[in-house]
């Protein structure tokens, strides 16, 4: 494997990933969520792996897609790419220590549950780049927090502080920064403490439950994005670029 993702092993049955980008604020490159992939099959096929959690290097969890390779015409994932996280064979807890932005807002709905840090802060900014989700924001999110505070997310862009996700359920607990890997290992431990055949099953039946609701949701992402992430004004999506960036900067100090 390559050093965009790094994979820790704190105890038996426990895996820690880390998106391992810093400088870029772990945004998605090709690279990285190629290297993504191969370290999600390689742990589903673990038969001792009971937990794994999922972090990013400080100071970000996830920046979303790298839009700067996107501007560049690279390719970058399909409505698939995030189906080995979602479906991922045993809980995953997100632990969020910085930003989650858009497609890395995505990543963190896609696990199980999470816990910040009190440096996180969420925002989905597809409506300020132009791009409609495809890895299951619309229905993730709402679920989590609701349709009122979902259509305000989206509809805005603006960022939600640590706090107010645990406020509205976007997160599970807010810790300490130099608590937070810690926490989120003990939360792995004690699940690897359960029955497996029965903790599997109980999340199949959540499962079937989160995905029946938001089925029609996750349907109407995938026919918008059947056309991928094609960006018909290039010079405009630069332009909307720097803007996120900049306004990302303001209300996240």
């Amino acid at each position: 494997m390559g050093d965009l993702i790094l994979i820790d092993r704190p105890s038996p049955g426990i895996a820690v990933v880390t998106l391992n980008r810093p400088g870029k604020y772990n945004a998605l490159s090709a690279a990285l969520l190629d290297e993504f992939a191969a370290v999600l099959r390689r742990l589903a096929g673990d038969p001792e792996l009971r937990a794994m959690v999922l972090t990013g290097a400080d100071p970000a969890f996830c920046a979303g897609l790298d839009l700067h390779e996107l501007e560049a015409g690279v390719k970058l994932g399909s409505p698939e790419t995030i189906l080995p996280l979602r479906n991922f064979p045993v809980p995953v807890i997100g632990a969020i220590n910085g930003v989650a932005v858009t497609g890395g807002l995505e990543l963190a709905l896609a696990c199980d549950f999470r816990v910040a840090s009190e440096h996180a802060r969420f925002a989905d900014t597809h409506t300020r780049v132009g791009i409609v989700p495809s890895w299951g924001m619309t229905a993730r999110l709402s679920q989590v927090v609701g349709q009122s505070w979902a259509r305000q997310m989206t509809f805005t862009g603006d960022f939600v502080d640590a706090s107010l996700a645990l406020r509205i359920g976007l997160v599970n607990e807010v810790v300490p920064h130099d608590r937070l890997l810690p926490r989120a290992v003990e939360l792995a431990q004690s699940i690897a403490t359960t029955v497996p055949e029965t903790l599997h099953r109980i999340r199949e039946i959540y499962d079937i439950i989160r995905d029946g609701t938001g089925g029609d949701g996750l349907r109407a992402e995938l026919e918008s994005a059947k056309d991928g992430l094609a960006i018909a004004d290039p010079q405009a999506f630069a332009a909307r670029r720097r803007a996120l960036v900049e306004r990302g900067r303001t209300q996240t100090g």
